[in-house]
């Protein structure tokens, strides 16, 4: 979704902001960010947020489905703005990212990780889940080898993404959640200090996460240091259980 071009003061006022991309994670596509995307608008920012491939807007048969192609849409997202971008990624898009950010660098302003995988060189998604013990995603998966597909339990659905939203979205969440691409999440990522270890990074912790636990979220931390970090007192998906305070935190960042 993109601000329209006008001359009116707010078109003026986005002109002089950075972009902000948006990349949803696993499980997940872009109308996600709905709630957030409004509120960087409303804040001045131009902002796009993209269907990875293998989703209803980007459709795909799971099995084309590959790590490459997902950080080659957001590179393709970025470059169309013509400037410098703000990208945030949630979750696995920590990797998607961080691949986008090693194959243009120059192109990135500010990354943000939201509840995300902060990778090095060589990590994948499930290599890092592997090694989060308080997590507890992993025994609520269903790996589909014919279709190529990641299944999260359809009744462990609301409590494990949005253990800190109300009854409301507890009841609606599990219908939203997607079924996962399978190669990408095993593909590890490369990346160097020279590209993706200069470029501007920012972490949002999620200290109720349980599909990244935040001991895991500082034990990355503390492997690749980042310029801030932000706490929301929230499960794995702040854009809908607290959407000013993310908000906040990415316009924060893009300053």
């Amino acid at each position: 979704m993109t601000t329209e071009t006008t001359n009116s003061p707010a078109a003026t006022m986005a002109a002089e902001k950075p972009p902000i991309v948006l990349v949803h994670g696993a499980f997940a596509n872009a109308p996600v960010w709905g709630h957030v995307a409004a509120r960087l608008q409303a804040a001045g920012h131009e902002v796009v947020a993209i269907d990875l491939p293998g989703r209803p807007g980007a459709p795909m048969e799971p099995g084309q489905v590959t790590l490459d192609l997902h950080r080659d849409a957001v590179v393709q997202a970025v470059r169309a703005l013509g400037r410098p971008a703000v990208v945030v990624g949630h979750s696995f898009a920590g990797i998607v990212t961080a691949a986008a950010a090693e194959q243009a660098p120059e192109i990135v302003k500010t990354m943000v990780f939201v509840a995300a995988y902060l990778p090095r060189n060589g990590d994948s998604l499930v290599s890092l889940a592997q090694q989060d013990p308080d997590a507890k995603i992993g025994p609520q998966l269903r790996i589909d080898h014919d279709k190529a597909i990641a299944v999260v339990d359809y009744a462990a659905r609301a409590e494990l993404f949005a253990n800190d939203g109300p009854e409301g979205l507890k009841a609606k969440l599990p219908d939203l959640i997607l079924d996962e691409p399978l190669a990408p999440l095993a593909t590890p990522v490369s990346l160097t200090d020279a590209r993706f270890g200069q470029v501007d990074k920012v972490y949002v912790r999620t200290a109720l996460d349980q599909v990244i636990s935040p001991a895991f979220q500082d034990r990355m931390l503390a492997a690749t240091p980042v310029r801030d970090t932000v706490t929301l007192q929230t499960g794995h998906l702040p854009f809908l259980t607290d959407p000013d305070g993310l908000a906040k935190a990415i316009t924060g960042a893009a300053q």
